[in-house]
């Protein structure tokens, strides 16, 4: 047991989940409200707040899902009503949910500094002096920032006896200077974001500014000869590349569904050294990504995916750990009221090593520095990512800057080339993750600086 819930409204919704045939019910109501900023270039092209209120219901009949939501809150009953007459059209096997003891608490938001206590006039004025910075960088043409926080509570029962009332507040930002020169177009971004803190955005004019400077120097950076090379990638890009192509393959859903994909993730099977380890959770207090409870009252919960080199673990709903005789991780997550949980990620990262830098770059003759995010594609297990930027290494040594480099190849491969992993986790809080029409959903992920021994590069 938690704190004290709201008995009225917990009578309301225990009343509106009784008394019908169905397997499984839940029922999920939301509130909230957001604040965004947008400029482009000089222009502020949208200031606004926003609230919300709304709820669904999802009700399972035979192993067939009924969902429905609404935005009107009144007659619960009659909104359950219909997800489980859905439910009994499409029903046609059993059942299968993984057991998991109901639980009723209360969750309050984790706060460092609430945004809801900052003037949307003072975020303005911020905003307005790091937007100047860009814009009045030499050789900077034009800038993006989008600033959001958000703030939801998300009230959640089951016919099996949970009630859970659980607040979470997030603030994102993403800072991009674009540069032009004869026709040449270069940009550099920073994303960045925390769990309940507006506090880390008050300070970050030197941040800002090196954005800006990063991408008029991007304008006289050498490309990269296109070929295979040792690469060295900075924790944010590693992160990221932990999360983007081996984190969404750990997905049950995707698995369970992909008879191809089942075979490529047998667990048991080596993907790296014994010095490879890559987690996903959501247990780690702070984080973008972390709850208590995900959004089928699952405790949150830390998730080894590789360990030592061999794959051990996956991601999953209650849904997909019952069919594949697993437990459940607490990963099912929908990104509001208008949407049914499905398996997401959380925290995924790449446990650090014992190796510094330097001992990184050592004994490399000629390789490739590459650093921070600027996009990406996955098709199964092959891969291609985008630098935002990189420099050589000669002589293992870091030297001449270069442009952003594309790192293409087969996944399994490029984890069993890791050959060595740093000591400096860094976590990434900017972003958001995509999946099934819901983005972007909050998530963070961390990596040291990781050692590739051979891998194809080529300029972006």
């Amino acid at each position: 047991m938690g704190n004290e819930v709201s008995g009225e409204v917990r009578d309301l919704i225990e009343a509106a989940l009784k008394g019908h045939e169905a397997d499984y019910v839940e029922l999920r109501l939301e509130e909230g409200e957001a604040t965004r900023l947008i400029y482009r270039g000089r222009e502020l092209e949208d200031l606004g707040r926003t609230t919300f209120r709304g709820g669904n219901v999802r009700a399972m009949v035979k192993g067939g899902w009924g969902f429905t939501t609404f935005n009107q809150v009144e007659d619960l009953r009659a909104r359950v009503a219909l997800a489980v007459r859905q439910a009994h059209l499409v029903g046609r096997e059993e059942s299968l949910l993984a057991q998991v003891e109901p639980v009723v608490d209360v969750v309050e938001p984790y706060l460092v500094k609430d945004p809801a206590s900052v003037p949307l006039s003072r975020k303005k004025e911020m905003l307005d002096s790091y937007n100047d910075i860009i814009m009045g960088t030499p050789g900077v043409q034009t800038s993006q920032v989008i600033y959001r926080d958000l703030r939801r509570r998300v009230t959640f029962a089951t016919n099996e006896g949970a009630y859970i009332e659980q607040g979470k507040v997030d603030v994102a930002a993403r800072f991009t200077a674009i540069a032009r020169k004869d026709g040449d177009v270069q940009q550099a971004s920073l994303s960045t974001g925390r769990l309940g803190d507006f506090s880390f955005l008050e300070g970050l004019r030197e941040e800002i500014q090196d954005v800006a400077r990063r991408a008029v120097n991007l304008l006289t950076a050498a490309s990269v000869r296109a070929g295979e090379y040792p690469v060295v990638l900075e924790p944010i890009l590693a992160g990221v590349f932990a999360h983007e192509a081996f984190g969404h393959l750990s997905e049950a859903d995707h698995i369970y569904e992909n008879e191809r994909l089942r075979e490529l993730m047998a667990l048991g099977r080596r993907f790296g050294g014994a010095h490879l380890n890559i987690t996903d959770g959501a247990a780690p207090p702070g984080l973008r990504g972390s709850y208590k409870y995900d959004d089928e009252g699952v405790p949150a919960s830390k998730t080894y995916l590789v360990r030592e080199g061999v794959l051990v673990g996956r991601l999953h709903s209650r849904e997909t750990a019952a069919k594949m005789a697993e437990q459940p991780t607490g990963n099912a997550r929908a990104i509001n009221y208008r949407h049914e949980p499905i398996v997401r990620m959380t925290n995924t990262s790449i446990e650090p090593g014992q190796a510094t830098l330097e001992d990184l770059l050592s004994g490399i003759k000629e390789g490739v520095y590459a650093k921070d995010w600027y996009g990406g594609t996955t098709s199964m297990e092959m891969f291609t990512f985008s630098s935002g930027e990189a420099c050589m290494i000669r002589a293992g040594r870091l030297a001449e800057p270069l442009r952003g480099v594309v790192l293409t190849g087969n996944l399994f491969t490029t984890l069993q080339n890791v050959d060595a992993i740093g000591n400096d986790l860094r976590w990434s809080e900017g972003g958001g993750c995509g999946k099934g029409g819901q983005s972007p959903l909050p998530v963070s992920s961390g990596s040291p600086h990781i050692r590739i021994s051979r891998c194809v590069v080529g300029g972006r």
